[in-house]
């Protein structure tokens, strides 16, 4: 799924609907609910998150019914195939990081008021990865690197989160599964 070429569309239409977040943070949040409520976060919900005055009717619609599903569908697969919303290569090194940053940001965000806001009451791997996506959320240039170390650093640091969002999806799905009376709380 290549999702980072929409990302400018997204960005546009998100800004016209009044939206609180960039395309990357509003991504890292519905990622993170769904990681730790599944089925129970619903496109509606993401909605009223993101778009504090409601879903503006046509494109914005489209595209982002079109992104929650594209989502659920990459984070249910078997194939790994889930990916990050940030721009693209093409885009400033700058404006990636801060990007990846916002992502960060909205996935704790959205796992946390989901009911998964304590990484040391998380399943297997999953709290570390979580402790991990928190120090990625502060992410940031080197000025003492080069570009190309910068660039290298990054891409490591996408193909981690993306990764690891996907772990946590798997390691939380029994979680998910256990009716919210029978689970203790993780906060």
């Amino acid at each position: 799924m290549d999702i980072c070429r929409n990302y400018p569309e997204l960005q546009r239409l998100l800004s016209h609907s009044h939206a609180v977040t960039e395309p990357a943070e509003a991504h890292g949040t519905l990622a993170g609910a769904l990681c730790a409520s599944g089925g129970g976060y619903s496109l509606e919900d993401w909605l009223a998150e993101i778009l504090p005055e409601g879903p503006v009717a046509g494109d914005t619609d489209i595209a982002l019914r079109g992104l929650y599903d594209a989502t659920v569908e990459a984070l249910i697969g078997t194939d790994m195939q889930f990916d990050l919303l940030i721009p693209d290569d093409e885009q400033s090194l700058e404006l990636r990081v801060e990007a990846l940053s916002l992502w960060c940001n909205g996935f704790l965000y959205g796992l946390g008021t989901n009911g998964a806001s304590d990484p040391d009451k998380l399943p297997g791997d999953a709290g570390e990865i979580v402790r991990d996506l928190t120090q990625i959320s502060q992410a940031g240039l080197d000025a003492n690197d080069g570009i190309e170390a910068n660039e290298s650093a990054l891409a490591e640091l996408v193909e981690f989160v993306r990764v690891g969002v996907q772990l946590v999806f798997d390691e939380l799905g029994l979680l998910r599964q256990t009716p919210p009376t029978e689970r203790s709380v993780l906060h």
